[in-house]
This record gives structure tokens, C-alpha cells and sequence, in this order.
């Protein structure tokens, strides 16, 4: 909690409403208010401010014809995080399957079928999980990676 303090013209507004001359039938409830008004201007307190959450962004290209992958991590934007995935691949046709904030993915390979698969999630256990899971029941993680602040 950080206490701070504000400049507070609403009091001035209203004690210079008590000091006019004339008749002012509500007099009580205008001396109450410049009690309250300044009570509660004299400090304000707020919540702390909350700090913007830092998002790094990874990904994973694939290339499904050579089986080649590329990866990235902690990069400060998804577009720019999936240009050096597709990059680091090396096959011409390399595609960024997954891209992730803050978090991590995982693929997934079925010799069986030949299939791939892929997810991302907060943690690498659960990415591995579900790239599984999208797969048969023989296929195995060909590769994961994390952001560094992944939950």
C-alpha cells in the first residue's frame, strides 16, 4: 500500500462557500462537508500500482517433410519470436506450428502414423501433455522449450 498525497481544490471550493456573506440555509451540512472534504484529501490512499507483466515469446517451426525444427524463446513480440523459428529450421519449408507467451510447446511425433502434433501451455509438463494427447498412443516429444518466466 502507498499513501501519497493529493492537492485537494474541492475544500477550498467549499470553505469559500461557507465564508460568502448572506444566508446559506444549509450551513450544518456545507461545515460537515469541509470536514469531510478535508479529511479525506489531506491523504489519499491507494492499492499499489500493479507492474505490467513482462511477455516474452518463443515458438517452433517445423519442417514436416525433413523433420526439422527451429525454436525460439524470450523475444519481446510472437512475430518476431516465429520470424526466428522459422529461421533457425533450416528446410525451406519450415512453418511456425506453435508460439507461445510466457509459457512453453512442445511436439510430438507418431512413427506409426508419421503425424505431428503440437500444444503450449504455462508449464512444460502440461505442453508435453497435450501435444501428446493430440497424437497416438505411440508417438513421443521430438522437442519442447520454455520461455525463461514461464508459469
Amino acid at each position: 500500500m502507498s499513501v501519497r498525497y493529493v492537492p485537494c481544490h474541492s475544500v477550498h471550493r467549499v470553505v469559500d462557500l461557507m465564508n460568502k456573506k448572506g444566508k446559506f440555509p444549509v450551513k450544518k451540512f456545507v461545515t460537515g462537508a469541509a470536514v469531510v472534504a478535508a479529511a479525506s484529501c489531506a491523504l489519499a490512499i491507494s492499492a499499489p500500482t500493479a507492474q505490467a507483466k513482462a511477455y516474452n515469446y518463443g515458438a517452433i517451426a517445423l519442417s514436416t517433410s525433413t523433420g526439422l525444427i527451429g525454436y525460439s524463446y524470450d523475444y519481446p513480440d510472437s512475430s518476431s519470436a516465429q520470424a526466428r523459428a522459422v529461421r533457425s529450421c533450416g528446410a525451406s519449408d519450415c512453418e511456425t506450428v506453435v508460439w507461445f507467451a510466457n509459457g512453453c510447446g512442445a511436439v510430438s511425433y507418431s512413427n506409426r502414423t508419421g503425424n505431428y502434433s503440437w500444444a503450449y501451455a504455462a508449464s512444460r509438463g502440461r505442453a508435453q501433455s497435450k501435444a501428446l494427447s493430440l497424437n497416438n498412443s505411440d508417438a513421443y516429444i521430438v522437442h519442447w522449450n520454455c520461455t525463461s518466466n514461464h508459469g
